[in-house]
């Protein structure tokens, strides 16, 4: 692995600060206060290629690395852990499984809208009792004719609010376990899909968390994504990029919690001088920095793996 930027990595990681410190950091405390969906800052990211950043060209994306994508994502969840994580769902959880699984029809019809930021997209696994344990799936979904017909409850769906497309996981055949489950797309505005409860958060709180119910809701047997009984191994494969999403963020997260400790350490006075000025204040930011960039390594090492 090298660590050196490419000259491309460098420009993306310089756009997404830019666009972080002039366009999302100072909307934070008033989204965050509001809990309102960031819908102007979505779509500026839309703009900026970055709601599909690691999907090709010829879908709608940005066509970059998955490493570009870590930085770039990092720089956004240090403006606002909100914007990070809608940003992080619609790229690890909804664009690369459609890109990964999908046919080529289901890539023209909803891979392209996604990655270019014309729709936005959830990911339907969680259940009350199936988080975790994904295997444990109660949602179901039959093939009568030429649809899918699907009966049950998500809980904790990212963006699920305000989402145009959900990457759904149901069971299709109980008697087989988790090699039962098969993975579909399906359009939010399809009749059966309805929102449930949002839920209220101690923080993220710009980032709507809410129920999805499915009450025979028809989808075209097309929107299948893969092959029936792949759906476990779609979920698995699509957790795996959307952990690289979930320490990106966390980078960003860290790393202004860090500049508000140091800022906060060089203004406090106390004895005469501000406490930066405390060994032992300084071993604290140390070892914050430390664990920082040991995180930052670690992730971009997930990342270059999965380029590579």
């Amino acid at each position: 692995m090298n660590f050196e930027l490419t000259e491309e990595q460098k420009m993306i990681q310089q756009m997404a600060r830019d666009f972080a410190a002039n366009e999302v950091k100072p909307k934070a405390p008033e989204l965050d206060k509001t809990e309102r969906h960031p819908a102007e800052i979505v779509q500026k990211l839309a703009e900026l290629n970055m709601l599909g950043i690691a999907i090709p060209d010829t879908y709608g994306g940005g066509g970059a690395d998955i490493v570009s994508y870590a930085l770039a994502l990092e720089e956004i969840s240090w403006g606002c852990a909100s914007v990070g994580v809608i940003m992080s769902v619609n790229n690890s959880l909804v664009c690369d499984p459609i890109n990964t699984f999908g046919t080529e029809e289901q890539k023209q019809k909803h891979l392209v809208p996604l990655a270019s930021g014309k729709k936005l997209g959830c990911f339907g696994l969680t259940e009350p009792e199936a988080g975790s344990d994904a295997a444990a799936q109660k949602t179901i979904a039959v093939l009568k004719g030429d649809h899918y017909v699907i009966n049950g409850k998500k809980n904790f769906i990212t963006n699920g609010n305000v989402a145009d497309t959900c990457v759904l996981l149901a069971m299709t055949d109980r008697a087989k376990g988790y090699k039962g489950i098969s993975s579909f797309i399906v359009d939010c505005k399809t009749p059966g899909f309805s929102v449930g409860v949002v839920e209220k958060k101690l923080g993220i709180k710009a980032s709507g968390t809410a129920e999805l119910i499915f009450e025979d809701c028809r989808i075209p047997k097309e929107n299948l994504l893969g092959q029936e009984g792949q759906g476990f191994y779609v979920a698995m494969n699509t957790l795996d990029g959307g952990r690289i999403g979930i320490a990106s963020q966390a980078l960003g997260i860290a790393r202004a919690a860090l500049e508000a400790a140091v800022q906060y350490a060089k203004t406090r006075v106390q004895f005469g001088s501000p406490i930066a000025k405390l060994q032992a204040i300084q071993w604290m930011l140390a070892d914050m920095a430390t664990e920082l960039d040991a995180a930052r390594l670690l992730t971009h090492r997930a990342a270059f793996l999965k380029d590579h």
